[in-house]
């Protein structure tokens, strides 16, 4: 055997043992990847401008027991994130203070019936600085000449601002209170006018006025007087990741969850 065919021999021989070594780790590379980290999920939620204190503490809680999941949240006016969702905005779950906003989506099926359900539910009050010497407890006294401008939401794209409407109606007082209305866009602005003292007065969520130590409540609106408040959660079918958004569809209507939102004053429906 010359020199050169000898050194094939040896160079064949070795490609031969490499690619027997390679092919006897295969099965500990598999493993390998089997135990490769999951992949991170960013589930973006549309929620109504209320759920913004009760959301954040729960996104801490969440993402600690999903490591592989961050949540983004939307907040605003109910009606301007279901406009948002009609126009393609991106979005896995929508969190409504109204059920009108739910049904617009399911009727134009951009979200399943079967896959939407009411999960809180909420009150409406009346609130004032906390400095305020008027004299407010009850509908009646928004007629009184000494009260100033009314905060309330835009009746069209927000919930609280509807609702608000239904009971003014109710006591017969839009009519007369229009001069005094000043339109915010969403629940969290009426909360700020009164703060400010850029309004005598507002009308916010139970949960809001919780939330400041500028205000106080002059009185609770008659449930009789409005719709029912309550918050429809839904998977939007426009998710990339169905798995993932109804895992936190679930979590959000279980009693950890619930604990949380009971915290910040909501209540189940029904209750």
């Amino acid at each position: 055997m010359n020199k050169i065919t000898k050194w094939l021999t040896l160079a064949l021989l070795a490609a031969v043992i490499a690619i027997a070594g390679c092919s006897s780790n295969t099965p500990a590379n598999t493993d390998a990847d089997n135990n490769a980290p999951s992949k991170k999920v960013e589930l973006l939620i549309s929620a109504a401008a209320s759920l913004t204190d009760s959301l954040n503490e729960l996104k801490s809680a969440y993402e600690q027991e999903h490591n592989n999941v961050t949540l983004t949240f939307n907040f605003g006016a109910s009606g301007t994130l279901q406009q948002q969702i009609e126009q393609g905005a991106p979005a896995d779950l929508f969190l409504s203070a109204g059920t009108k906003q739910m049904k617009a989506l399911v009727d134009k099926q951009l979200i399943e019936e079967a896959q939407q359900v009411n999960v809180l539910a909420n009150e409406l009050v009346a609130v004032v600085p906390t400095d305020s010497d008027l004299a407010l407890g009850t509908m009646a006294d928004l007629s009184q000449a000494a009260l100033g401008k009314i905060a309330v939401g835009e009746t069209a794209t927000v919930p609280v601002g509807g609702y608000t409407k239904e009971a003014l109606e109710y006591y017969k007082l839009w009519a007369a209170v229009q001069p005094k209305l000043v339109f915010a866009k969403d629940v969290r602005q009426v909360l700020t006018y009164v703060e400010t003292g850029n309004t005598d007065i507002g009308f916010v969520y139970a949960t809001d006025a919780l939330t400041s130590d500028k205000v106080k409540v002059a009185f609770k609106v008659d449930a009789a007087s409005h719709k029912p408040i309550v918050y429809p959660i839904g998977i939007v079918k426009a998710t990339k990741y169905p798995d993932e958004a109804a895992a936190l569809y679930d979590y959000l209507q279980s009693d950890e969850a619930m604990a949380v939102f009971t915290k910040y004053g909501f209540t189940a429906p029904g209750q």
